[in-house]
């Protein structure tokens, strides 16, 4: 590169130039050679760029799918979970089931242990008391030890004396004969057995004769003691055999192929064909009465109702055909049962078609549709929400142990309200029950939100929530029980005739099953010996006329048996009466 002062002389001048324009071109070449370099760096460093990028996307790629995996074994971990916590409560159900407790209870051992202190410290109701008792200086007196046979009047009396033998009377000493100077005794429980018997019917006639030796015109005059009438015309069995029969049955659940052996050690073989044929015919004598007890049961204001399986015979197998509990209030006192095939809504439906009070459920959801379209008050079962809770409280003791603590406030508030009138039990629900309910909704609430749906505590929390208005329809009247116990306690002992017959053959055997459960049932209810009640039942109902049918009910009779009895006893009796009363029935 040129630093001095150009040459004056053109020639030096020229070759200066030329000079200047090789290096020039020199250092242009060499440029040229840097920038091909650069330029061929550039291009390695851009596949290195571009193979950076794709490995970098390839890792992404990787690591979303990583991700996707770890998200998609997490899911089958908690689904895996969910099963497994599944199965294990479903184990601990079939446990509790086959070998635990019935309730709705924790340790149910030590609250036996504490009963009878409990009982002792259990306040005396007034009402119980006579009138003008002092309430303060009375005790409530536990039964203790066995009890006495000489107190109990309800049950025949045989007298049975020990005497000493001739032989042994005179006095070994003396040789008189020793006198009677007391006695001991002693009272036995004894048992008679039943025992068939033939029962020959003599129709007595009677002629005139003095017409019949005469040739009078209107003839012999001849009479014939009338036939008393019979549950089943022309039939073998009397009012006390069917009686035993249907109690035995439908009362205390012994199939009939037991009846067969008890009756053939009696000494005379009964088919179990013949007494289906039996059970048939005196359902159909009794119809009319528990079409009346259907009635007054429909003018309850509150109905209790439940259902369970009564399998019924089908080709090729059984078909779960339902028995269905229709329970009246204590001023309409019925159990009434009715059986359909399935459980579609259209038996209930029909057996309810134009009542208008309340009915109290469980959750099934033909009740729904049955209530809103017919205008019939939905009332819940809060023993159905809490046994949710209790049947998964080991799954998340933090959930379902303040539930239940709220759901037994509830049912706390219910047992201080025994006694209370009306209106002061709805006042009470009012003042406490409807702020338990508050707090319990508001916690359900979070609870939802915060459990897998499939979580059996959830499924709990569901039930309460979408079981809300019929659970809270007790709120708003005094008469709705917060439970429906009491109907649910008719089904257990369908289920126990269940495991003892199995199944009904027919649907016709299947109403035969429900109009003799309806009556054993609410005698029951009224604590009336079935068997007692059927004899004379079906002794009377053949020439009962239908206006006289309400004396049959249950209640009734046993009312008209209760004034009896009180004239009975307020009526002197003769000797013969009176011994009469000492052998046994």
């Amino acid at each position: 590169m040129l630093t001095g002062p150009l040459p004056d002389d053109p020639a030096l001048l020229r070759q200066v130039i030329a000079s200047q324009q090789q290096m020039l071109v020199e250092q242009q070449d060499a440029f040229q050679r840097q920038t091909d370099v650069l330029q061929q760096k550039t291009r390695i460093l851009q596949q290195q760029h571009e193979t950076l990028q794709q490995q970098t996307d390839s890792l992404r790629q990787d690591r979303e799918a990583l991700q996707e995996q770890a998200d998609t074994l997490k899911k089958q971990r908690d689904e895996l979970e969910l099963d497994k916590m599944l199965l294990q409560h479903q184990l601990d159900m079939l446990r509790k089931q086959v070998y635990g407790p019935r309730a709705d209870k924790v340790d149910p051992a030590q609250l036996m242990l504490e009963f009878a202190d409990l009982l002792e410290k259990r306040p005396i109701e007034p009402a119980d008391l006579p009138p003008g008792t002092d309430t303060s200086t009375v005790t409530r007196r536990v039964r203790r030890g066995r009890r006495k046979l000489a107190d109990i009047e309800n049950l025949d009396v045989i007298q049975k004396v020990i005497d000493l033998e001739e032989k042994d009377k005179p006095c070994p000493c003396c040789g008189r004969v020793r006198q009677r100077m007391g006695q001991d005794t002693r009272w036995l429980l004894e048992m008679i057995p039943a025992r068939l018997v033939r029962v020959e019917e003599i129709r007595c006639k009677y002629v005139c004769t003095a017409c019949e030796k005469d040739a009078a015109e209107a003839g012999p005059q001849i009479a014939v003691a009338e036939r008393p009438s019979a549950p089943i015309d022309k039939g073998l069995a009397g009012p006390g055999l069917l009686a035993y029969v249907g109690s035995a049955k439908f009362a205390d659940f012994m199939p009939l192929y037991r009846l067969e052996g008890i009756f053939e050690r009696m000494g005379f073989a009964i088919s179990r064909a013949t007494m289906c044929v039996w059970m048939r015919d005196i359902a159909e004598l009794v119809l009319p009465l528990h079409e009346l007890m259907v009635r007054r049961v429909l003018a309850s204001h509150i109905i209790g109702t439940d259902d369970t399986v009564l399998p019924m015979l089908a080709p090729g197998k059984t078909k779960k055909a339902r028995i269905w509990i229709y329970q009246g209030d204590d001023a309409h006192p019925y159990n009434v049962f009715d059986f359909t095939i399935s459980r579609e809504r259209d038996g209930p439906a029909r057996f309810l078609e134009g009542y208008q009070g309340v009915l109290q459920a469980d959750a099934y959801g033909g009740y729904e549709g049955i209530c809103v379209g017919g205008g019939i008050t939905q009332a819940g079962c809060w023993s159905h929400g809490r046994r949710k809770f209790t049947d998964t409280q080991k799954l998340r003791p933090d959930v379902t142990g303040p539930a239940l603590a709220w759901i037994n406030e509830l049912f706390a508030i219910e047992r201080s309200a025994r006694g209370l009138a009306p209106s002061e039990h709805l006042a009470l629900r009012q003042e406490k029950s409807v702020p338990v309910l508050a707090a319990l909704h508001e916690r359900l609430v979070a609870w939802k939100q915060d459990l897998l749906p499939k979580h059996p505590v959830a499924q709990a929390v569901g039930y309460v929530l979408n079981q809300w208005g019929p659970l809270t329809a007790f709120t708003a009247d005094p008469a709705i029980r917060l439970d429906n116990n009491l109907a649910e306690q008719q089904m257990k002992r369908i289920a126990m005739g269940r495991k003892a017959f199995l199944f009904v053959g027919n649907q016709r055997g299947g109403q035969t099953a429900a109009i003799l459960s309806s009556l054993t049932s609410s005698c029951r209810r009224h604590g009336i010996d079935p068997q007692r009640y059927l004899t004379q039942l079906l002794a009377n109902l053949p020439t009962t006329p239908i206006s006289q049918l309400e004396a049959w009910l249950p209640d009734v009779w046993k009312r008209r048996q209760a004034e009896d009895k009180a004239n009975a006893s307020s009526t002197p009796a003769d000797n013969s009466t009176a011994t009469a009363a000492t052998r046994p029935a």
